[in-house]
């Protein structure tokens, strides 16, 4: 106690100066309504300053238990996501093809592996030997054309995708049923080229072409594209077709694998042909 007094005797003067100044800023606050609404002003902005400071800094430390407690529900919610297993359900189902004695199995699977932007692009797939997939299968979307199984593994299959340099498929327009050959020019994967194409027959902008069902791969009628530009090649008497491609190949994640059930057969007859000649 006596060492307050000690210091208050020893700093009275800056004491008494404090006392004066408050009294006369508690004076001049009561007399003048401006001033008092200048210094309440100040006041609350100092006040909500610290207190906006306050609640940054908790709610910082606050947001990395949120940070945290969303990272461990998405972790569990990944876990329950279909790309986090390695899928074995045989979905298959069959179609008979009455008018052409045609049978035909599609295997779903899910693409695991894309390329588009590429000179020669392959996909691959979540199916393999064990689910009934083998080299040479055709492969669809639910919106066309993709390609051909071209190997396998016991769980897995490389598909070469229309966007491939060695691609061709036998195709026609739906319109006429005139044939022609699919093929890539590797620039843009949104588009294709119909080749073989006689300048005998006119074109409309918007046809649309099919498999042509003349090969032991592609079932008939599957959507390929649609004509956007048709272009004389000089001194041939052919057709180059610009065709916009029914498949978006950059959002492609789920295909059918198609078996031809009479392929073996097909290919024997074919084989016998062949060797006659």
């Amino acid at each position: 106690m006596n060492k307050l007094f000690d210091i208050l005797k020893k700093y009275d003067y800056v004491v008494v100066f404090v006392l004066l100044l408050v009294a006369s800023v508690v004076m001049m606050v009561r007399t003048s309504y401006y001033q008092q609404s200048r210094i309440v002003s100040w006041a609350n902005s100092i006040a909500g300053g610290w207190y906006q400071g306050v609640h940054s800094v908790g709610g910082y430390f606050g947001l990395k238990a949120e940070n945290d407690r969303l990272a461990a529900e998405n972790a569990r919610l990944r876990e329950r996501l279909a790309e986090s297993y390695i899928s074995y359900t045989d979905s298959m189902f069959t179609v008979n093809d009455t008018v052409y004695r045609q049978r035909y199995d599609y295997t779903e699977a899910a693409v695991i592996k894309n390329s588009w932007s590429g000179q020669n692009n392959y996909i691959m797939i979540g199916k393999g030997r064990r689910h009934g997939v083998s080299s040479d299968m055709a492969v669809i979307s639910p919106d066309g054309i993709v390609g051909v199984v071209v190997g396998t593994t016991e769980n897995f299959a490389t598909v070469m995708p229309v966007l491939h340099s060695d691609s061709r498929n036998s195709v026609k327009v739906k319109r006429t049923g005139i044939s022609g050959s699919l093929v890539w020019d590797g620039k843009d994967f949104r588009y294709a080229q119909v080749l073989d194409v006689p300048t005998t027959h006119q074109f409309v902008e918007g046809d649309t072409i099919v498999t042509s069902g003349l090969a032991n791969d592609f079932p008939e009628g599957i959507p390929v594209g649609y004509v956007v530009e048709a272009d004389t090649i000089k001194g041939m008497g052919m057709y180059k077709l610009r065709v916009r491609l029914a498949t978006d190949f950059n959002k492609l994640d789920h295909v059918y694998v198609v078996d031809n059930m009479f392929r073996a057969e097909q290919e024997s007859l074919l084989s016998k042909l062949k060797n006659e000649e």
